[in-house]
């Protein structure tokens, strides 16, 4: 069995053979793509080559990148540990060509790999490509001799990759292992594709375009291969494992946390062990390419990810640090082909130790610390601003709070010197900071807000405000002006249009100033600023003036009655499912809305009806929503859900609506829905309108979606679902009530009539009627009954009781029927159970199908069945049969 670092050096080796430069991964920081907070995929370092913008001594490369994928739009952070492939570190195996070979290369490269070198079995692999790309699936068939089942076609982006919204991109070629028909699930784009028995390992992406701003696409002059392969996925199934945790590389670090924790490995703190393993490498490898645990950007996400493995390590009983106990262990194992972990280690022990330390600390240790301070301190001095700060940054002590504590003590608190900490600390993170990907340079939102401040929201209240222009960005840059036709981004000190976040989409709406007109397409929100992106439809907008605001109010309508449905289906689904539904993300938009929730199965009819009711129940209701600020410690405390994806500081918006009497919930004790939220709400339940649910279906793994409508939209659906009825109706001359009814009549009807046409066909084919010659003669062969027969007219699906009346017949025999349906050829064998230990049903089949064009064929001994492509060679399949029966 392969190790993961025998698996990496194959993958390396092999290309290198193939005259592939093997690059050295690089750093999680990226240096040469400010939008991205880590490297996460191979080609990250690779940009400026594919875009022509930088070239180097070679067109060919190889490499195993370290990602981590743990913030921003990559973020699997929630989901490790409990699933068997997410991962907050992993390793991607990718190769890439610049401008050098491209489909009729790389996709024989990836075979050979994948069948001779890692030794996979051929028939376990499938692949997608594009809908539109027939030469990369006519190379699968001539090189990889795939059949057409096996190359499925794929019409989403999941087959179409590209860089951004604009700039390089093309179709991509998937490649699949079917783990057997044990597991569940479907081939990929079938409705079980979020099942674990067909599993991506690799992806190879042509890219061969190059889109613009309008859509349009044309044919880049340098065609180009970047390919991904996870090494902890291909490393689990070469090691004949369904889970990545169970590979050999993480399974000695899970059993490292189990000997310094003294907990069993495979025992109830199982979990806990693989959250703690994942996190070590994650938080390792960031350290060791200059990442330190801090308050903001990614040394925030680095604390998140450290402070997640030291709680597993607490839950699992740990009463001191573990962490950089582990260091060791995962040197041993990475250490050779990531030479950068033996030489931070000292530096990633003692990061981790101290982290983990202060993690176990509480409020006490933070007034601990300060009464520490003040003892070094002369009498009457003022306590050091860096003190202060770190008080701040480090326990969570506002300055507030250390200069009430010190007010006590007659001293005072160096301002300037905490102010001066914080500046550092503001610079550092917009040096590092990497934004999200959706802004090409995001420091000029920093220089925004440093120089005039945040934007102040006022659309709670109102849907029409004056605002002051104090910013115009235009290609990442500030602009004092932008005339008509001008697309740019406007930032203004206070505004009544809503940001997108916590699931809600950003307002439209419309901008006037005393010169000009802009419309408002969409509203962002970043380091604290409305970001409202525009278009300038007449006239002149400048920087400083005075601009009047309107929210487009029938869209924001329409998303406030789709947003606070969507608490009510909250509690909704909690009465009806339980306590364990969660939410796991949403969509609040104009149009529709979406809920994703912890739930591991499909509501059944009764369910979801239940949850409409109860969701028009409280509408109907019409009671006030009302909005209250208060802590989270307190909004908790009155069993306020907090919502996913929200950040909460020291103060919340906690809306209520619907009343229940005796619910426990809220001040009165009477609330229905009580959560953490955000968002602009109605201000009346009845606002809603109506509650329409239109699908219930699969999210992710344990995560359901249901899809919904309120008001007009729902009220349109409805009347369109009755005129459908109506129509129905018409076609069937029944009343509206009676359809159901009058359709099963029918399906029972016509299920009568196929029953009794099959039994015809069959009794004719018995009888040698029509089309079926004179009657089948069974002849005797090496001492068995063989019985032989070509039909037409007959299905696949009547042979197994034509078969089953024949071996009755027969008492003693065999029996081979090909029925020709026309598009293909249905082949079924059947053996008496006196002979299936000499004979059997199977090999017949096989037999036959390959001279009828087919392959495989199966069953049991004494039933059997198979298909081909061409009647033409019965006679063929007939004596291949006899031939299994000659010894």
């Amino acid at each position: 069995m392969p190790t993961l670092n025998e698996i990496r050096s194959t993958f390396l080796n092999f290309f290198e053979k193939n005259d592939h430069r093997i690059v050295e991964s690089s750093p999680l920081v990226p240096r040469n793509d400010p939008t991205l907070m880590f490297t996460n995929s191979g080609m990250v370092q690779f940009k400026n080559c594919f875009t022509g913008v930088e070239h180097r001594d070679y067109k060919r490369a190889t490499t195993s990148q370290k990602c981590v994928r743990a913030g921003g739009k990559h973020n699997d952070l929630d989901n490790v540990g409990y699933t068997a492939r997410h991962h907050t570190f992993f390793e991607m195996l990718g190769n890439f060509s610049f401008g050098d070979y491209f489909k009729e290369q790389a996709i024989p490269y990836a075979w050979d790999l994948l069948t001779k070198d890692f030794g996979l079995d051929k028939s376990k692999l499938l692949v997608t490509v594009y809908h539109t790309d027939d030469e990369a699936a006519d190379i699968w068939k001539k090189y990889a001799g795939l059949s057409d089942d096996r190359i499925i076609r794929i019409a989403t982006d999941d087959n179409f990759w590209s860089m951004g919204a604009t700039g390089p991109c093309g179709p991509c070629t998937e490649i699949f292992y079917d783990h057997g028909p044990e597991i569940w699930g479907g081939p990929p784009g079938s409705a079980e594709e979020d099942g674990d028995r067909f599993i991506e390992i690799w992806n190879l992406v042509f890219m061969q375009n190059e889109r613009f701003e309008d859509g349009t696409q044309r044919d880049l002059d340098m065609q180009s291969i970047d390919t991904g392969m996870g090494l902890e996925r291909i490393g689990a199934l070469l090691q004949g494992k369904h889970d990545n945790y169970d590979t050999d590389l993480m399974r000695s670090l899970i059993e490292a946390s189990a000997h310094v924790t003294s907990q069993d490995p495979d025992g109830p703190g199982n979990v806990h062990h693989r959250v703690i393993a994942d996190h070590l490498r994650s938080t390792s490898f960031l350290i060791a390419d200059g990442v330190m645990p801090s308050n903001e950007g990614r040394g925030y996400v680095l604390r998140r990810i450290m402070r997640r493995a030291m709680r597993h390590a607490h839950q699992l009983g740990a009463k001191d640090p573990v962490m950089h106990q582990l260091v060791p262990a995962l040197v041993t194992q990475m250490g050779q082909a990531f030479p950068e972990l033996g030489r931070a280690q000292t530096l990633i022990e003692e990061t981790l130790k101290l982290e983990e330390t202060r993690f176990k600390q509480t409020l006490d240790r933070g007034l601990r610390l300060l009464d520490e301070e003040l003892s070094d301190l002369p009498e009457g001095a003022a306590l050091a601003g860096e003190t202060a700060f770190k008080l701040y940054d480090t326990y969570g002590f506002p300055l507030d709070l250390t200069q009430d504590a010190l007010r006590e003590k007659g001293r005072e608190v160096d301002t300037q010197g905490f102010d001066a900490a914080m500046a550092e600390q503001k610079a550092k993170a917009r040096a590092a900071w990497s934004g999200t990907g959706e802004a090409a340079d995001a420091s000029v939102w920093f220089d925004i807000a440093e120089a005039s401040g945040t934007t102040d929201f006022l659309g709670y209240d109102t849907e029409k405000a004056e605002g002051q222009i104090i910013a115009l960005v235009r290609e990442g840059g500030q602009t004092d002006r932008a005339e008509k036709g001008t697309t740019l981004q406007i930032v203004l000190n206070q505004t009544p249009f809503y940001a997108e976040s916590g699931g809600q989409v950003g307002d439209k709406g419309m901008l006037r100033t005393e010169s000009g007109t802009a419309r408002i397409t969409d509203t962002k929100k970043a380091a604290g600023l409305f970001i409202h992106i525009a278009e300038v439809t007449d006239g002149v907008i400048s920087k400083g003036q005075a601009a009047q605001l309107e929210v487009d109010h029938a869209r924001r309508t329409a998303i406030r009655a789709n947003h606070s449905a969507t608490h009510l289906l909250h509690e909704a689904l909690r009465n009806a499912l339980g306590d364990h539904v969660a939410q796991r993300g949403s969509l609040n938009a104009e149009d529709r809305l979406r809920f994703d929730f912890s739930h591991s199965k499909a509501l059944s009819a009764e369910e979801l009806k239940r949850v409409g009711e109860e969701v028009n129940t409280y509408i109907r209701q019409n009671a006030p929503v009302e909005t209250r600020i208060m802590t989270p410690d307190d909004a908790r405390e009155l069993g306020a859900q907090a919502l996913f994806g929200e950040k909460y500081g020291d103060e919340v918006r906690v809306v209520s609506m619907g009343l229940e009497e005796g619910s426990g919930k809220g001040l009165d004790g009477q609330t229905y829905s009580l959560e953490l939220c955000g968002g602009t709400h109605v201000r009346q339940t009845g606002d809603i309108g109506v509650f329409v649910a239109t699908s219930d279906q699969a999210s992710s793994a344990g995560v359901r979606r249901i899809e919904a409508l309120t008001g007009q939209a729902a009220f349109d659906h409805l009347s369109e679902q009755a005129r459908r009825i109506e129509a129905l109706a018409g076609e069937l001359k029944a009343k509206p009530e009676d359809v159901v009814i009058r359709v099963k009549t029918l399906m029972d009807e016509r299920k009568a009539l196929s029953n009794e046409v099959a039994q015809l066909r069959r009794e004719l084919a018995m009888a040698g009627g029509a089309g079926q010659g004179a009657g089948p003669e069974a002849k005797e062969i090496a001492g068995v009954r063989f019985l032989a027969q070509v039909m037409t007219g007959v299905s696949g699906k009547d042979l197994p009781a034509l078969i089953d009346e024949h071996k009755s017949r027969l008492e003693s025999g065999a029996v081979l029927l090909i029925a020709d349906t026309g598009d293909k050829v249905a082949v079924a064998a059947g053996v008496t159970d006196d002979l299936t230990d000499k004979v059997s049903a199977v090999d017949l089949v096989k037999a036959a199908v390959a001279e009828l064009g087919g392959k495989g064929g199966g069953g049991r001994p004494d039933m059997a069945q198979g298909g081909g492509k061409d009647a033409a060679n019965a006679d063929a399949a007939i004596k291949a049969a006899e031939g299994v029966l000659t010894p």
